[in-house]
């Protein structure tokens, strides 16, 4: 088998995040999110994976990923010149599956349950298709599928008035047949080719569509306010794997009347300084200064500097950015702060 992750699209609903580079690759718990998704795939011990890339710094997925040999994993790039659906980048990848099955991974996809059994399941199948189901409380936001008796009836792409609170989620098990469905695709409302749909008319020719439904966590990290939940469940779950409430990177200073509160993790070369408290729920990217600061359930990426009397709460703040305080109005009146900076800001309050 083979393996593809989706890496394009132009993530607008993250903006201004990724005004310079893909979704997937914004950190969790300081590792892209794509990366979970590759670790995933080649943890089943599929290791020919093809990486389909289009937008905005598509010469950063290559530059993290490179030929895949860090990862022992073999990578092929494969470009998508516009963002035309889910089924339309898998149509890109007729040649390199070469008449295998293959297993396709959305890249924004966070699942903590390994998938090992369920690609075993499906090689070992005669399965047309596998897709993975998992129950949300916003159904309308997803693809849904409707299901009567252990059996796939329909799937429906983002539905007004869902009939069925399973999603389809970004993770599917398939055979070359599928190429032929997508051929004859209409595009969506959206104009685009929905791999919902591609899927739904797979059933209608009487093609043996399986299903699995995960209970772990799952997570599609549409919204900054998915990243963020995400990151604190992973760091959950590293505490529990490690042990340690708080794991630190090499090179670290950590002065004196700094505190910690639950789950967090700080990268390579950071420097925490005298009054900070960090946590619950925390990431800090390698060589970033954190001064005199309350950092709560939010993502700091690499190479920030923040010097602020005060609390900040549920933010992403990117690579390279400053927030300086100036005032000399208390904190206390002022409350929480909340972030969403992209690339290189400087903040001057």
């Amino acid at each position: 088998m083979k393996g593809i992750i989706l890496h394009g699209g132009h993530g607008t609903r993250l903006r201004p995040l990724t005004h310079t580079g893909p979704k997937q690759l914004l950190p969790i718990a300081n590792k892209p999110m794509s990366q979970y998704c590759l670790e995933s795939i080649s943890n089943t011990g599929i290791t020919d994976i093809a990486i389909i890339v289009g937008g905005v710094g598509s010469n950063k997925v290559k530059e993290f990923y490179g030929d895949g040999t860090k990862f022992d994993v073999k990578i092929t790039y494969i470009h998508q010149d516009e963002p035309r659906g889910i089924a339309h980048a898998i149509s890109l990848c007729e040649e390199f599956i070469d008449g295998e099955k293959f297993l396709v991974f959305l890249g924004d996809n966070i699942i903590q349950k390994p998938i090992s059994d369920y690609v075993k399941n499906f090689k070992n199948s005669a399965y047309d298709a596998t897709i993975l189901l998992c129950e949300v409380d916003n159904p309308s936001r997803f693809g849904i599928a409707d299901i009567s008796n252990q059996k796939i009836l329909k799937i429906t792409e983002k539905p007004k008035n869902p009939t069925s609170n399973l999603a389809v989620t970004g993770i599917y098990l398939l055979t070359p047949i599928i190429f032929e469905i997508i051929k004859n695709l209409k595009p969506s409302w959206r104009n685009e080719l929905e791999i919902t749909d591609a899927l739904d008319n797979l059933l209608k020719q009487n093609n043996n569509i399986s299903y699995e439904k995960i209970t772990d966590y799952w997570k599609d990290t549409g919204t900054p306010e998915d990243i963020i939940h995400a990151n604190g469940e992973i760091l959950e779950k590293m505490e529990k794997s490690s042990g340690n409430k708080v794991i630190i990177g090499s090179n670290c200073e950590i002065e004196s009347n700094v505190t910690f509160e639950g789950s967090s993790i700080i990268g390579n070369g950071c420097k925490i300084k005298s009054g900070s408290h960090i946590g619950p729920n925390v990431s800090i990217g390698s060589n970033s200064e954190i001064s005199n600061c309350n950092i709560q359930n939010s993502i700091v990426m690499q190479n920030c500097k923040i010097n602020l009397n005060g609390k900040i709460n549920h933010s992403i703040i990117a690579d390279n950015s400053e927030i300086i305080e100036n005032s000399t109005i208390s904190s206390e009146s002022i409350g929480d702060r909340t972030f969403l900076l992209g690339e290189g800001s400087k903040i001057s309050i």
